[in-house]
């Protein structure tokens, strides 16, 4: 088991920044792609990014490239999501997930955080 824990969300205005973390424990992290998703209220949960064990290769969702970037630090056991110029449709639950092999598809990571909400204002 992989538990995951996620945090720095929050509210903030459009053009603004916020970095998510999350915090991985129970396995060794580095044998685990990162993903992160976000659900809006009334919508399904999408892909923003993801980040394979050793960092090598990063995926974005087509409307936070340029504006969001994934990273890692496997010494830290955390995965992190800096964005920027955020724009008030970014407002979402975001979660962090892991699954052994990087994917773009939530419905393949096993391992999920509870989420942390970011609010943009207009």
């Amino acid at each position: 088991q992989v538990q995951l824990v996620e945090s720095g969300g929050g509210l903030v205005q459009a053009g603004g920044s916020l970095r998510l973390s999350c915090a991985a424990s129970g396995r060794t992290f580095s044998d685990y792609a990162m993903g992160w998703f976000r659900q809006a209220p009334g919508k399904e949960r999408e892909f923003v990014a993801c980040i394979s064990r050793s960092r090598s290769s990063t995926y974005y969702e087509d409307s936070v490239k340029g504006r969001f970037t994934i990273s890692r630090d496997n010494a830290k056991n955390t995965v992190y999501l800096q964005m920027s110029s955020l724009k008030p449709e970014d407002t979402a639950l975001y979660f962090c997930a892991a699954r052994t092999g990087i994917s773009r598809s939530a419905s393949s990571y096993p391992y999920w955080g509870q989420g942390t909400q970011v609010t943009v204002s207009s």
